[in-house]
């Protein structure tokens, strides 16, 4: 019989499970931070406020981030991410140029009634340090390329009706945007319901129709 003392169990969880319970607990912060930021504003939030609502110290904050503006930064970066990975699904499932077009407009105008997808249109870049407001703003002329190179598509492909890419793409983006301001949790539609009503009411307009048929008429024959 083995009488030895079961070995105390290690204090330290393995590598990837602290990664990963790191990761949750960033998140964690970030989630807590833009929903702050949005109810009040950057500025008038503060860690302090960030910190009581996750029942941790302030100085624990700084385990993750250096500071508020980092926060806000890496808040627009996951809404970035998020559209990101909505415009690499669009590109893989293919499609007509209108096709690509109406998703995007989907997937952005739901987005934007998130709090990360609000956070790219919400904030001002102006409260960033030089490094992290270059990347905004590559980022936001990113997400314009995307819009105008789905419309340029559809031009080429003959479902999208001629039209100048730069003006049609700033109509729709901006509408979009704008969903970001006035969105309600607790309104009435969803944010995919939302994005899908969007999506089909700005692209309409654009769509090529088929040629109708010419009605025939009936000969009358002479008895």
């Amino acid at each position: 019989m083995d009488t030895r003392a079961p070995a105390a169990e290690s204090p330290w969880l393995p590598f990837e499970s602290r990664r990963r319970a790191r990761d949750e607990k960033r998140e964690a912060v970030l989630r807590t931070a833009v929903q702050l930021f949005l109810e009040q504003g950057y500025h008038r939030a503060t860690l302090n406020e960030v910190a009581e609502r996750l029942n941790i110290t302030k100085p624990a904050l700084y385990n993750y981030f250096r500071g508020k503006d980092e926060i806000l930064f890496e808040c627009w970066a996951m809404g970035l991410e998020l559209v990101e990975t909505s415009t690499a699904a669009i590109n893989a499932a293919g499609g007509s140029g209108l096709d690509k077009l109406r998703k995007m407009a989907r997937a952005y105008g739901g987005l934007m009634a998130t709090d990360f997808g609000a956070s790219l249109v919400r904030f001002d870049v102006r409260d960033l340090g030089a490094k992290h407001r270059d990347i905004v703003l590559a980022g936001k002329k990113s997400i314009d390329r995307t819009f105008r190179g789905y419309i340029t598509e559809g031009i080429a492909d003959g479902s999208i009706t001629p039209c100048d890419p730069k003006m049609t793409a700033f109509m729709i983006a901006g509408s979009l945007n704008w969903i970001g301001h006035w969105y309600k949790r607790d309104g009435t539609m969803t944010p995919e319901a939302i994005g899908e009503t969007f999506a089909m009411q700005l692209t309409d307009g654009l769509a090529v129709r088929p040629p109708r048929k010419p009605r025939t008429t009936k000969q009358h024959t002479k008895r």
